[in-house]
Formats: structure tokens, sequence, C-alpha cells
């Protein structure tokens, strides 16, 4: 809720909010996440006591929560922290999809290289980069979050903000176990090479025909063009036969009729580190770029918030965890009063590309693209209403749009997409790069604090 001077104030009930714009003593600000001004107040004349931020950062989503805490004074007399969640935001990230097309450009100029189709030679590998420079889909990451942060500031009054911090040991992960002194500068190719490595463990056979004495690759049971990693938990040796015959299929499908031999080479592998290599990055640029805000940032541990989560008996998923970060006294009485049932998802879609052709799948141009993004005053992503008149779809839908230059724009709703003309429209808020829906939380109803 915002004053009559933008300035934000407390948040009030979605009743308290309907009553307001029906009186017509507040207009809508913001349709997602949904924001009122009030025409008749100012913040001056109102009284803030502030809320607060809290952040779960994760690799694929995050969950922003917040919360607002009182004191009370118990049956025994002693003062308590209650903690209420006012909005939950799970953000989901679009990391992978970016590293994907990352590889993806980096095969297209492969192949004209390697093609000789390149109508320059390679640039030399000496470009400096800045010292807080960060891959693309790390990058996206930090930028989502704070920026999600930065709007949720805008229309609420945020006294403080509270992240969580969570660092892991990919080395003991790695290993499968915790690891001591020399261990950590040990690994499984201590003292031999990749290859030696993979012959001892294969017996010089190969790892899915068991063919001897034949020239032997090495070979990812993940392929590369899949994501897969060249941890030598991803690699066996393969004859060239088999080599070529596997190409870029998965191991599951190409081993569908053997599942001994699936089960034993699967029994190799090892989760990927990926996120957990993520998560040891991103918390402590994200409190760098939080507190550019001018908020007070406080960081926690993700075993406090473990500790917190099960001393109220929630479920875990990002938001409950995100209202779960920060210190409560559990002896002393301090609870959890109120989590939101309903929970905004935010989808990092991104702003459309720069790209001004569609490449085939050789990463040559197909397609021109249309450099103009706005057709009769809509851009793809916009939040509007439709009030289709006749038809399989009449009646008012609401949703985000693909626009076309025809006019005939492709309308995306819960039950589907629809064709509506622009003469339909009404715009209800600009496309800013997020694609928005709900879901419930799935607390049946308040946990009751464990003695």
């Amino acid at each position: 809720m915002l004053a009559a001077d933008a300035r934000p104030l407390m948040p009030c009930h979605p009743a308290r909010a309907r009553e307001l714009l029906r009186k017509g003593r507040a207009v809508v600000a913001r349709q997602v996440p949904f924001a009122i001004r009030l025409k008749d107040r100012t913040s001056a004349g109102s009284e803030v006591d502030g809320v607060q931020l809290r952040i779960d950062p994760g690799s694929h989503g995050t969950g922003l929560a917040l919360t607002d805490e009182k004191k009370e004074i118990s049956e025994n007399g002693t003062a308590t922290t209650v903690r209420r969640g006012l909005l939950s935001v799970e953000l989901r990230h679009r990391g992978a999809q970016i590293q994907t097309c990352m590889r993806q450009r980096a095969g297209y100029r492969h192949r004209r290289r390697s093609a000789n189709c390149r109508y320059r030679a390679p640039r030399a590998k000496n470009r400096a980069r800045p010292d807080e420079w960060l891959p693309p889909s790390l990058r996206h990451r930090v930028d989502t979050v704070s920026s999600v942060a930065t709007r949720l500031c805008r229309y609420a009054p945020v006294t403080e903000i509270h992240l969580e911090h969570t660092a892991f040991d990919t080395h003991a992960l790695s290993a499968g176990g915790p690891l001591h002194g020399p261990e950590y500068a040990q690994g499984p190719l201590a003292g031999t090479t990749a290859r030696a490595h993979l012959r001892a463990r294969w017996g010089d056979a190969c790892a899915y025909c068991g063919a001897t004495g034949v020239p032997l690759n090495i070979e990812h049971v993940r392929p590369r063009s899949r994501l897969g990693s060249s941890r030598i938990a991803n690699l066996v040796i393969a004859c060239a036969p088999c080599n070529k015959a596997k190409g870029s299929r998965s191991v599951e499908s190409f081993l569908a009729d053997r599942p001994g031999l699936l089960a034993r080479i699967l029994g190799q592998t090892k989760a990927s580190l990926r996120d957990a290599a993520a998560m040891n990055v991103i918390p402590w640029r994200l409190g760098t770029a939080l507190e550019a805000l001018g908020k007070p940032v406080h960081a926690w541990s993700g075993h406090l918030t473990k500790a917190n989560r099960d001393a109220m008996g929630l479920p875990k998923t990002h938001t409950v965890d995100a209202l779960s970060v920060g210190l409560l006294d559990h002896q002393g009485g301090d609870l959890i009063a109120r989590v939101p049932d309903r929970v905004l998802i935010a989808r990092a879609t991104g702003r459309g590309s720069y790209a001004r052709t569609t490449p085939d799948r050789h990463g040559f141009p197909r397609l021109r693209r249309s450099r103009t993004r706005q057709h009769f005053g809509y851009a793809t992503g916009d939040l509007v209403a439709a009030v289709v008149p006749t038809g399989k779809w009449a009646g008012r839908w609401v949703g985000r749009i693909s626009v076309r230059a025809r006019g005939q724009h492709s309308l995306s709703t819960r039950n589907g997409r629809l064709d509506v003309s622009h003469l339909h429209l009404r715009l209800l808020q600009r496309g800013d790069g997020y694609g928005y829906g709900v879901r419930r939380e799935g607390v049946a109803s308040m946990p009751a604090k464990n003695s």
C-alpha cells in the first residue's frame, strides 16, 4: 500500500484493499504484485512500523518473504517475538536456459571455424575480465533477485533484509564423505591421469561392449550436448564403434536392452555439483547487491533456517525457508504465527532477444526478425485483459500476450492460449521480464509450536 506521495505504508488485508477501492479512496498502483495508492493519506500522517524482507536464495528458485515481528507478553509474563508472513514470492530463475543458449552459441561458432566459414581469425584469449565478472547464468540469478527485492522495497516499508548464506564443500560432496587435512589435496586422479584411471577401472575394455585389444576413446556418459560435465564420474572408455553408435543419445536409451550394464554405469555417476558451486557464489554477490538498497543486510546460516522450520513443523519450500530465515528463540517462546496461503510465482522470462535473425540448426540465418517490439500499442510480455465477445473463448481473460504484426495477438491464460484481436484488449501492466502465477503453499493449518 502506498501513500498519496507514493511512499510505502504498512500492508493491509485484501478485504481492506477492496473496501478502499470500492469507496474511491484508493487506486490501483500495480497489478502484480498488487499494490494500491491512497488518495487521502500521506506518509507523514501515517504510523509505519516497517517490515522485514527475508530471502532464501537457490540455484533454480529463490524464496522471498515480507514479514513483520511484534513483541507479545506470554502467559508466564515473558516477552516473546511473533513473526507473521505478509507476502511470499517464489522467483524461478532461467539460469539453465541461459547456459544452454551459451553452449548453443559456442557450438555455432565452433562449427563455423571448423568448416572454414569464418570471415576472420579467432581473437586472442587475452581479453581481461573485470574483477566482479560472473558467468551470465550466475549474473542472471543475482540480478533477478536484486530486481525483485528492489520492487518489494518500493511498495512495502522494508527496514531490514535478512539473507540466508550457505556454503557447500564441493570436494567432500564429490568424495561422498567428510575429508580431513591432506585428503583435500588428493582427488580420484591423484598420481595418475584420466585415461589411466578409466583403463584401470574398466580393465582395459570397452565399457559398453567389453571389447579388448582395440583403441579406446574417452566417452561422456551424459553427452556434452545434454549438459554433461567432464568430471571423472561422467567418463568411461569406449571403442570407436560404440562411441559413434551412442553419439549424443542418452545412456538410458542406448543401453535400454541391457539393464545390468546400465545399472553398473549409472552406479559410478554422481550428482552434478553445478548447483552447489553456484550457491557458493550467489549469496556473496547477492549480499553486495542488496546493500545498494540502503537497508541493513543480515546474513544467517542455513542450519538456523532449518532449525526454525523444524521447530515450527513446517514443510520445506523456498518460501517457507525464506519465512524461517533469521533468529528465533524457540526456548523463549518465539514462533511463526502466520504462513501466507497463496504464493506469488515470478518466473523470469526475459525481455526478448537482441538477435536480428533466427538461425537454423547449423547456426546460419533462417528468418529475419522484426525490429519493431510494439504492435498496435502492445509488446510481448504485457499483462492484459481481453473481453472476447463471441466464439469458444467468449468471456473475460487475463494473461500475458505475444504480439503479432497483423494485430491478432496470442494470449496465454490458465486454461490455454487463444488468439484475440488488439481491439478487444486492455492493458493492465507493461511487461517487466517476468511471468506471474499463483500457487498454494500447502500448509493446511497453522502448526503449533513444538515443546
